[in-house]
């Protein structure tokens, strides 16, 4: 087992053998393990696992088990569980382990909620401050979508779909927005995955980004933050057709009484 974090303990870590990639890492891991701690390859691969459904919710992690699967020491395992904890991928439960985190529908409705305002506010502020570049960039994105829609290949369009909003996101230029967002993201992946996969969801996908793109390509903020809002929203409405439950009207925030001066 390897406990050194060196260059030649990573170029053997490299070549470890790993069932989800054939027996071995993916390429250019080796130049990752140059440039990045090894406890950072740990919780990519996991974290890479638990968003394409091999580690399932409520899935229990075993340090030991994924060390010895991975090739490497416990210690990075073990730090590579608290960076998923705080991205929302796992929980930590005190004397019973760490566990692929579970979100449940009530739950994700309010995540849904939360997200389309973040959403409706990145759209607003990209579409006033886009460069031509960065719409490129986007339309780039969407017409990967497009390409996996038409070969009805879901990872492929589950992939650049969540590049598109990441990106979009970080296009607004606020760190705070970004990480509150991505963490919103990890904990819905299950039930976003789940809505794509619906007969006819592809194709109304992409046409809703195309709408977007456009829309913050005519520097249209108001109408770019809506159409982000209505996006999302749609998720959430799709996503409890998946699941056979009725989505609830959003109830507005009651004013708190004023008091008498």
């Amino acid at each position: 087992m390897l406990k050194s974090h060196g260059p030649q303990s990573a170029a053997a870590t490299a070549t470890m053998p790993h069932p989800a990639h054939g027996g071995k890492f993916p390429e250019g891991t080796i130049a990752l393990l140059q440039s990045n701690s090894l406890s950072m390859l740990v919780q990519r691969d996991l974290e890479r696992m638990i968003l394409a459904g091999e580690l399932n919710a409520g899935a229990k992690l075993n340090e030991a088990a994924i060390a010895a699967m991975l090739g490497v020491s416990r210690g990075p395992v073990r730090e590579a569980f608290r960076s998923l904890e705080e991205s929302g991928l796992v929980r930590l439960e005190k004397n019973r382990g760490v566990f692929v985190r579970r979100v449940s529908l009530e739950e994700a409705d309010e995540i849904y909620e939360l997200r389309a305002a973040l959403d409706e506010f990145a759209g607003r502020r990209v579409a006033q401050k886009a460069a031509p570049a960065d719409v490129r960039e986007l339309r780039t994105l969407v017409e990967r979508m497009d390409k996996a829609a038409a070969r009805d290949e879901l990872d492929a369009y589950y992939l650049a779909n969540l590049q598109f909003h990441d990106r979009l996101v970080e296009l607004a230029g606020n760190a705070k927005l970004l990480a509150t967002y991505r963490r919103l993201v990890n904990e819905l992946h299950l039930y976003r995955r789940a809505s794509l996969a619906q007969a006819g969801a592809l194709p109304d996908s992409t046409r809703e980004h195309h709408d977007i793109v456009e829309k913050i390509a005519g520097g249209q903020a108001a109408a770019a933050g809506r159409a982000l809002y209505d996006h999302v929203m749609g998720s959430r409405e799709r996503m409890h057709r998946a699941h056979a439950t009725p989505a609830t009207t959003p109830k507005p925030a009651r004013a708190s009484p004023r008091r008498r001066p």
